[in-house]
């Protein structure tokens, strides 16, 4: 019997295991990544920005409640929200009261699909089945149908009320201590509500700094905020790769950027210019995937410093 059945028991008890820990543990262990981008104009002093992502609340998820509360005591220059907000149409009174001390500092914010949409229940491998085909989200997959309308709008008047900027698909400024702040903003690419075309050409010449901050990092919105000069991209949606295996990494970023650039800070490149890219792996799951493995939940805290 020890022969026959011991390798198959084995590798039961080492899945059983690893669910164990994907959903028991790693899902609740929030993190902080800091990182230095060098960005800015030289001589102006550094900015401090908070990026969070991706929360993707459910009701009574107290300990993420507290911990979102508890970033506050960064003190950021800014928060900048990369969208995805809720897992639960009755989640918007929870998010606004986690949130609730960030808001008392400068911010800004775009929404994701599950901002507007409930989730649904979906296979895992579908996302590798999209991979392979290159259809991700709306972009080349079939409409959706009996979909949950979040109230993405009282989540809307939250952030306004609080005098966070609404970047979807238009631009702000931020006034920092005589810093003026540009940002310029897309609505979810994954769901095709981008239109940069209402935000082209690149950095006004009166802002002291300019970046452009989209949920989903879809290839033609990174193409589109590089080519016209920014020279930091924010961005969420990925989970970064949200069951990742050890020593490999992520399998898929549910949408078209590679692997290699799921989480952190990379690069980007487009008609000869490069930016900086940062993308959360954000700080939650869908309500019907509550596991995380190897990927740790997360939010950002950006040091921008003068250029090199």
């Amino acid at each position: 019997m020890r022969a026959r059945y011991g390798v198959p028991l084995g590798i039961a008890a080492a899945g059983a295991a690893g669910l164990v820990y994907a959903a028991g543990f790693e899902v609740r262990s929030f993190r902080l990544r800091r990182v230095t981008v060098p960005v800015l104009p030289a001589g102006m002093r550094p900015l401090r920005v908070l990026q969070v992502s991706d929360i993707h609340m459910v009701g009574g998820q107290r300990k993420k409640q507290r911990w979102l509360r508890s970033l506050a005591g960064l003190r950021p220059d800014f928060v900048i929200n990369t969208g995805d907000n809720l897992s639960d149409p009755e989640g918007v009174p929870e998010v606004l009261d986690a949130l609730g001390p960030l808001m008392d500092f400068p911010g800004a914010y775009v929404f994701g699909s599950n901002d507007y949409y409930g989730p649904t229940l979906r296979n895992p491998a579908r996302y590798l089945l999209e991979k392979s085909a290159g259809r991700h989200g709306l972009n080349g997959n079939p409409p959706v149908t009996g979909i949950v309308h979040n109230p993405w709008e009282d989540l809307r008047d939250g952030f306004d009320a609080a005098g966070w900027l609404n970047l979807t698909n238009t631009r702000g400024t931020l006034k920092l201590d005589g810093v003026s702040v540009e940002l310029t903003g897309l609505d979810d690419p994954h769901i095709k509500r981008d239109r940069y075309a209402r935000v082209a050409g690149g950095p006004s010449e009166d802002a002291d700094f300019s970046m452009g901050v989209v949920h989903a990092p879809y290839l033609r919105a990174l193409d589109a905020f590089t080519a016209d000069g920014y020279p930091l991209i924010l961005g969420g949606h990925t989970h970064g790769g949200q069951l990742c295996i050890p020593f490999y990494g992520a399998l898929v970023t549910n949408c078209d950027l590679d692997t290699d650039r799921v989480k952190g800070l990379s690069r980007h490149t487009a008609e000869g210019k490069t930016s900086y890219l940062h993308v959360s792996a954000g700080c939650g799951t869908s309500r019907y995937t509550p596991v995380r493995f190897a990927c740790p939940p997360e939010a950002t805290l950006m040091t921008l410093v003068g250029r090199e």
